[in-house]
């Protein structure tokens, strides 16, 4: 009888992840994990800790206590660089370049999916137009479709996505579901935070709710 293969790790997981600022505990400690093909909704008002757990898991801020792991492996800027994709409430970006420059940029150093330029990306996000013109002459909803543009451009696994619904309209919140289903489907996956106000249209997607 042949052995059964071992079930792979998930994309990332934690464990007892807690963080603290000013001795304060912030949130924590944590268990879980998020495996390829998913998407998971971090919930909780203002203060609760969602935007700060997303901070820790993309390596912004070290945890006070526990640890994560990336398909099984402490979770390193070297296993991580390029595999994880931040999307917060500023684009990151350089407002001085245009978009194209900026995507680009960004490419050069990451790589692109397989078929997807700058200008593809652009033309998904619904503001091709705008490609050329340096960021900060664009409204923040505009600056928001650059972000999501960049997440259709580079080759990340995972998205850590803060808040992505604000600054759009009906439209580019039914995009940005769009664009997490998508993800996901192509064995991507995805760690989103909201305040409960726009809800993820998949009712599959599992909830991680922070009291704050």
């Amino acid at each position: 009888m042949m052995p059964s293969s071992a079930t792979p790790a998930p994309l990332l997981s934690a464990h007892r992840l807690a963080f603290s600022r000013n001795d304060e505990p912030v949130f924590g400690p944590l268990d879980f994990s998020i495996g390829r093909g998913e998407t998971v909704l971090v919930e909780g008002d203002n203060g609760s800790g969602k935007t700060t757990l997303l901070r820790v898991l993309a390596g912004m801020l070290p945890p006070s206590a526990g640890e994560i792991r990336f398909e099984g492996a402490p979770a390193t800027r070297d296993v991580c660089d390029g595999r994880l994709l931040w999307l917060g409430h500023r684009s990151g970006m350089n407002e001085s370049l245009s978009a194209r420059e900026n995507l680009e940029f960004l490419a050069g150093l990451y790589g692109v999916h397989a078929d997807v330029d700058a200008e593809a990306a652009m033309q998904r996000v619904g503001i091709a137009g705008w490609i050329d013109e340096p960021l900060r002459a664009l409204s923040a909803g505009q600056k928001k479709r650059v972000a999501l543009a960049r997440l259709l451009l580079l080759p990340g696994d995972l998205w850590l996505l803060d808040e992505p619904y604000a600054n759009l309209d009906r439209h580019g919140i039914e995009l940005v579901n769009a664009l997490v289903t998508g993800h996901c489907a192509g064995d991507g996956a995805a760690l989103v935070t909201s305040h409960g106000a726009v809800r993820f249209a998949d009712p599959c997607a599992r909830h991680i709710h922070l009291e704050a």
